[in-house]
């Protein structure tokens, strides 16, 4: 299980500028839903933005802390 804080925190630690938001589908902390809009995503393929976020959370998802990750990324308006 891991808290929405320390998953913000990772992901702001690879993209400073990305604005994160957490929704816990499960209720046990390890099946998220994470929207990250940043502008380092202008220009990379849906893929290489997600590819951005999974290495943020490396350890995370190796230790099975994140079971499940949705991933909805962005660039701002």
């Amino acid at each position: 299980m891991v808290q929405s804080e320390e998953v913000i925190a990772a992901i702001q630690r690879s993209i400073p500028d990305a604005k994160v938001t957490v929704d816990d589908l499960s209720g046990a902390g390890d099946h998220l839903q994470v929207k990250v809009v940043s502008s380092a995503f202008a220009g990379l393929t849906l893929i290489r933005q997600h590819q951005l976020v999974y290495s943020s959370l490396q350890s995370e998802l190796a230790s099975e802390a994140i079971h499940a990750l949705a991933l909805n990324t962005s660039t701002p308006d």
